[in-house]
């Protein structure tokens, strides 16, 4: 309860304020209730850091505000210092407080009339729409400071540019967007929703509000499982694909739970088929899902790949974000019942693609039906094509031969252990018991990517370096075996 002073808020607190009063009340008041930073938000948040840090660079001669964020007021006068400064051209990480909300503006630009320019990095690849209330509310703080502002640009990543492996030309890296516009437009609504928050921050109890989809857009909030951890086993949530104003209608009836949703309550197919798993507690399983797990070809193979995305390209000819796949991992089953593994992982520092596409190709060969789990694997094979014009014909016969493991699934099996979710993580334990990710040290795939990443950093030690190798091998594989088990256990349940 907040008994005391009223925090300050930050552009963070602000942005958290707007999808959730309660995301806010928590973040000043409950913040040891948040969900640990995991290891793929902490890349994330990295990956953030390095585009800010590459931004500066177009700016030679920029003076860093250094003082921490718990250091504002030293931070503020820092600042005051180098604006005053006329020598001064550009500021990083500047500090300014106005109307109770705290800010460090990425960059600030002076203009040759003296007036300054605001600049926010961000690394994605476009403006998004929360990005305007992000730099709105800089410019707010901004104005109100007395800093006269010419324009506010959003720096953002170009993703069609292609890195030559040697330099990397920031100009052409990165995209600038004027959106001032956007940002005066939303002045108004801006010091209202200060208002409306600062409120909720004096009032005597947090409010009231349950969670739902806000929870999760824009950002997952770090409250989640908090705020989720009374919910019922079979939460309303699960109901794959329904509609917000359904999920309303539910809540204002005082159904949370799948299992008190009324027979005469209209759902979809596939929305029933849940329901009626988790009240009957049993498995469905359509008839017709033992003529599709049948109708193969031998030897079958189980199919992963992992890819990599870096926002800041490694390997000439590629542009930022572009998926770069690394590692391959094939189980494949003889009709004899004998099971092989064959694996590739590439652990140099080198563009992976031409030694990936040549030991995937023999591994496959020319026969053979290949499961796969989402169309995942079929998006980077066509990359490949268009990047091996010369093996077009044998990517196209590898994917005629595809057969997507997870859309069968969805098409004709629930468990009520799913909970909503098809993805392999959720459907594995719940088909084959004993199995599960909780022990493998990577756990899903974008740690892999970023793990991939980090073990071929020349930085990394060697012995980092293998320990990283070995789970990469363990966990693609793990996917693998995993399709495998599920199939063979759907055959029994047939």
């Amino acid at each position: 309860m907040n008994s005391t002073k009223i925090p300050k808020l930050s552009k963070s607190r602000f942005l958290a304020g707007l999808q959730c009063y309660l995301c806010l009340w928590h973040s000043c008041y409950n913040r040891d209730l948040a969900t640990a930073v995991s290891p793929v938000q902490q890349a994330i948040f990295d990956i953030g850091h390095q585009v800010g840090e590459l931004a500066t660079r177009l700016y030679p001669g920029g003076v860093l505000i250094e003082e921490k964020y718990f250091q504002h007021e030293k931070a503020i006068q820092t600042t005051r210092q180098a604006i005053q400064d006329p020598g001064v051209t550009s500021i990083f990480e500047a500090a300014f407080i106005y109307d109770n909300v705290r800010i460090r503006a990425d960059i600030l630009e002076k203009t040759e009339d003296g007036k300054w320019n605001l600049i926010e990095v961000k690394s994605s690849t476009s403006v998004k729409e929360i990005h305007i209330p992000d730099v709105a509310i800089q410019y707010y703080v901004l104005q109100g400071s007395g800093l006269d502002i010419n324009r506010v640009y959003l720096l953002h990543i170009n993703n069609q540019y292609v890195y030559d492996g040697n330099t990397l030309d920031l100009e052409s890296f990165f995209s600038s967007a004027d959106v001032t516009d956007e940002a005066v437009s939303l002045q108004n609504e801006i010091a209202m929703n200060i208002h409306a928050l600062l409120a909720t921050l004096k009032a005597p109890a947090p409010p009231l509000i349950q969670p739902s989809r806000h929870c999760k857009s824009p950002y997952k909030c770090n409250f989640w499982e908090h705020c989720t951890r009374n919910m019922p086993e079979h939460w309303i949530l699960e109901l794959s694909g329904i509609s917000q104003k359904k999920l309303d209608e539910l809540e204002a009836r005082g159904i949370e739970g799948i299992r008190d949703i009324p027979d005469s309550y209209p759902l979809t197919a596939l929305q029933e088929r849940i329901r009626n798993s988790v009240v009957n507690n049993e498995a469905f399983i359509s008839k017709e899902l033992e003529s599709e797990l049948k109708h193969v070809e031998y030897p079958i193979h189980f199919l992963d790949f992992e890819t990599a995305s870096p926002a800041i390209p490694r390997f000439a000819g590629t542009r930022p974000y572009q998926m770069i796949p690394f590692q391959w991992s094939d189980h494949i089953l003889f009709d004899n019942g004998t099971l092989e593994h064959k694996e590739y992982l590439s652990n140099g520092d080198k563009d992976p693609r031409e030694e990936f596409v040549a030991t995937l190709l023999t591994a496959l060969g020319n026969n053979g039906t290949v499961f796969i789990y989402t169309t995942y694997e079929k998006g980077i094979i066509k990359d490949l094509a268009e990047h091996f014009p010369l093996l077009r014909s044998d990517f196209r016969r590898i994917l005629d031969r595809f057969k997507d493991l997870h859309a069968m699934i969805k098409k004709h099996v629930y468990y009520h252990g799913f909970h909503g979710s098809f993805s392999l993580k959720s459907v594995l334990p719940a088909i084959v018991p004993g199995m599960d990710y909780k022990d493998l040290a990577i756990q899903e795939g974008n740690q892999a990517s970023f793990e991939y990443l980090r073990m071929i950093d020349p930085s990394t030690s060697v012995e980092e370096k293998a320990s990283i190798k070995k789970q990469l091998l363990e966990y693609c594989g793990y996917d693998t075996l995993a399709m495998k088990k599920i199939r063979d256990e759907l055959l029994k349940q047939c």
